[in-house]
């Protein structure tokens, strides 16, 4: 199969790539274009091809949406923090970038898997205890409303048969390796990574908040595995909550303990950001995935497993 990326210099973009490439993809891959603002760093294997290009250009999308194209999977993206501050930036790349590369589709190769990353951040204020995935978006942020702008659009698409969408909600992802990103989430890795490097993190929310979280290895294996799922198997609504699992920060931080111990959570501090806590808290914390775990998705076990991943897969210890 032909396979696009965007966004694909991004961590998930990096993780998504090397797990396509490998021996047990689930996805048997001939060719893997790699896009993004900046061109990606080249990769010794021949079958990818990399490209510098802003979705925002006219035409753009043309360039990279061809008749030969089997899968996309569009990661690009403003992310939460950086959308809540620059709204018109956050509307291009989140929402016209989306449209254009869903029109794309529609006109070039309608039989395209069009794989989108949304969030549960388009979840928000006053909601049920439990959320599923016909629960409605009310977002209480510019990200969650774009990505949820999104959702209604390519889900369209997909009804009238523009595109085949398969729209995937991931969860807060823990732990990210490298550097904290702009955000609103990026304390939920910054409360361990830092401290299993040896470097203090400020937590922005208070102990008791829950988040739903993540691994960045089961972000990436839900994320491919929504690419092979029958088509019809999703049906009128092609928009699934991914799984997770719901930890509180203060659960996280009790996780750390039994890792590292006493070293590693005295790094953290506590310094309480408004904005910050206001958005977070508006996203849910506690899914139904039925339907997600009837499609064959998975989530981690618990925290304590995701923080021995982290140590084992990024700090080779």
């Amino acid at each position: 199969m032909n396979v696009v990326i965007t966004g694909a210099s991004g961590f998930l973009g990096s993780r998504l790539t090397e797990a396509l490439l490998s021996e047990n993809s689930a996805v048997p891959v001939a060719k893997l274009l790699l896009a993004d603002v900046v061109r990606p760093q080249p990769h010794l294997d021949p079958r990818v091809s990399t490209v510098a290009i802003d979705l925002n250009q006219p035409s753009a999308a043309n360039l990279i949406i061809k008749p030969d194209v089997h899968i996309l999977f569009h990661l690009a993206a403003i992310v939460s923090g950086q959308a809540e501050a620059d709204f018109d930036l956050g509307l291009s790349v989140n929402f016209d970038a989306t449209r254009a590369l869903a029109d794309a589709a529609r006109h070039q190769v309608p039989s395209l898997r069009f794989i989108f990353t949304s969030t549960v951040g388009a979840f928000g204020g006053n909601l049920p205890p439990i959320i599923d995935d016909l629960t409605a978006v009310t977002p209480q942020n510019s990200y969650g409303s774009q990505k949820a702008m999104c959702e209604l659009l390519l889900n369209d698409y997909g009804r009238r048969g523009f595109m085949d969408a398969r729209i995937v909600r991931l969860p807060t992802i823990s732990i990210r390796a490298g550097v904290a990103n702009k955000a609103v989430t990026a304390f939920a890795s910054g409360i361990i990574r830092e401290p299993l490097n040896g470097l203090e993190s400020i937590c922005p929310v208070d102990r008791d908040l829950k988040l739903w979280l993540s691994s960045p290895n089961t972000v990436i294996r839900n994320i491919i595995h929504a690419a092979t799922l029958p088509k019809d198997v999703l049906g009128p609504w092609r928009v699934i909550n991914l799984p997770g699992i719901s930890v509180s920060v203060d659960e996280m931080i009790k996780a750390l303990h039994t890792v590292a111990g006493d070293k590693a959570t005295s790094l953290i501090r506590f310094e309480h950001n408004e904005l910050i806590a206001r958005i977070v808290g508006s996203f849910p914390n506690k899914f139904d995935n039925t339907r997600a775990f009837g499609m064959g998705f998975i989530a981690d076990e618990n925290f304590e497993q995701m923080i021995r991943m982290y140590i084992r897969d990024d700090l080779k210890r």
